[in-house]
């Protein structure tokens, strides 16, 4: 059976599996949302500079990167399920190291097992996805994204009224959240492994196989052109979106001594606006081309960057929502144009932008860590603003055909 072709592609999307695994994907990131969550917590117990704080993330990101290509090639070829399950064990084992981590190489340690959770998980979780699209991927990847950026804000906001007032152990508590993820991704695997039979049994209409080549339809040098300019666009993207999610609490308390919680607040609605952005992104990419919400999802978030660092405690807030709707809208049309790039990879596609999503985004926390502590969290914003012009080299990206559901 060809894996990388959608299982309902002569019905509509199956809706269930989706939902199921927006879920997991809901409960996956969410658990890991926590790691720069309790960063204003561990900085303090732990007596850490920016510059520590920024090798967490790397070490996070850079364990649920290095291992995600390879999980994703292997399972186009193998498809595995239940390796979910596996990686929700991991990443359950590395929450329990963060709550009970009495050094900072624990806290490394564990970090990293969350990283590697989060390796196993995607993948497999994305080529899911697109086999139950019934040829709505855009739809299939907003839902399945708008899971993952809904987990990516409640952390702050959990953190904000549970970890913070009852300190780092409280971490602990979040296992239930592995445990159900768990038992989601049983479930998931399960339906998908009888869509799967079902498939395979069933007719294969000549039109549909003819509709969807399995060859690329660009040579290969277009290929790695197009895949490195992603690539960039997807660094841009992250560098920013990493200063806010590792740095934007220190930034709101040091420049306008708001609250920790409060700061945990704003974090939340920054990080909320993603939800909607990458849902949105999806649908409406079904719709006008990946090419066109590249370009706005990226550069058009330039004039709001660049205002930033100027505006007051309120008009922040706004700012940062605005800001985060419109990028987050990128990450499911880079994916999918990627995907059309290299039809039948779909697994390999994933796990390197997932990867790459995860790895760039741990290195430019790093990075940022160590400007901070040299030159001030303002003045790294000031810098930040200008990563989103970035946006313009979306001009040279080779047309994909566009084929809607």
């Amino acid at each position: 059976m060809n894996v990388s072709k959608p299982i309902a592609s002569t019905r509509r999307a199956d809706l269930p599996v989706l939902f199921a695994l927006s879920a997991t994907h809901l409960l996956n990131d969410m658990i890991q949302s926590l790691i720069p969550a309790i960063y204003p917590i561990i900085k303090t117990a732990y007596a850490l500079d920016f510059g520590q704080i920024g090798l967490i993330t790397l070490t996070f990101q850079i364990t649920a990167s290095l291992l995600q290509p390879v999980v994703g090639a292997y399972t186009d070829k193998n498809p595995m399920p239940y390796s979910m399950v596996v990686g929700m064990g991991c990443t359950l084992t590395g929450l329990i190291g963060l709550a009970y981590a009495g050094t900072y190489p624990l806290l490394l340690l564990a970090a990293a097992c969350v990283g590697l959770g989060s390796s196993i998980f995607h993948p497999e979780a994305t080529r899911m996805a697109r086999n139950a699209s019934g040829g709505q991927q855009g739809l299939a990847q907003g839902i399945f994204q708008v899971g993952g950026q809904s987990g990516g804000a409640l952390g702050p906001l959990l953190a904000a009224f549970i970890i913070v007032p009852r300190g780092q152990t409280s971490v602990a508590w979040f296992s239930a959240a592995a445990l159900l993820a768990m038992i989601l991704m049983v479930w998931t695997a399960r339906r998908y492994a009888e869509l799967s039979k079902a498939a395979a049994a069933a007719p294969k209409p000549a039109k549909v196989a003819a509709a969807a080549p399995a060859t690329p339809v660009h040579s290969k040098g277009q290929i790695a052109f197009a895949i490195t300019i992603l690539v960039i666009l997807l660094f841009s993207k992250n560098a920013y979106s990493s200063s806010f999610s590792s740095y934007y609490t220190f930034y709101l308390i040091g420049k306008f001594g708001v609250s920790v919680q409060a700061s945990q607040l704003m974090l939340f609605l920054f990080l909320a606006a993603a939800a909607v952005g990458a849902l949105a992104g999806g649908i409406i990419g079904d719709r006008v081309g990946r090419n066109r919400i590249l370009w706005f999802s990226i550069l058009g978030a330039l004039p709001f960057s660049l205002i930033l660092p100027f505006a007051d405690l309120f008009w922040t807030g706004v700012l940062t929502v605005v800001i985060n709707l419109i990028m987050a809208s990128s990450f499911a049309a880079i994916l999918i144009y990627a995907m059309e790039l290299m039809p039948g990879r779909i697994g390999l596609i994933g796990g390197l932008f997932y990867g790459l999503s995860f790895g760039l985004g741990g290195l430019a926390a790093a990075i940022l860590g160590e400007v901070a502590d040299w030159i001030g969290i303002e003045a790294v914003y000031q810098l930040c603003a200008f990563l989103p012009a970035i946006g313009l080299l979306a001009w040279f990206l080779p047309k994909v055909e566009h084929r809607r559901g």
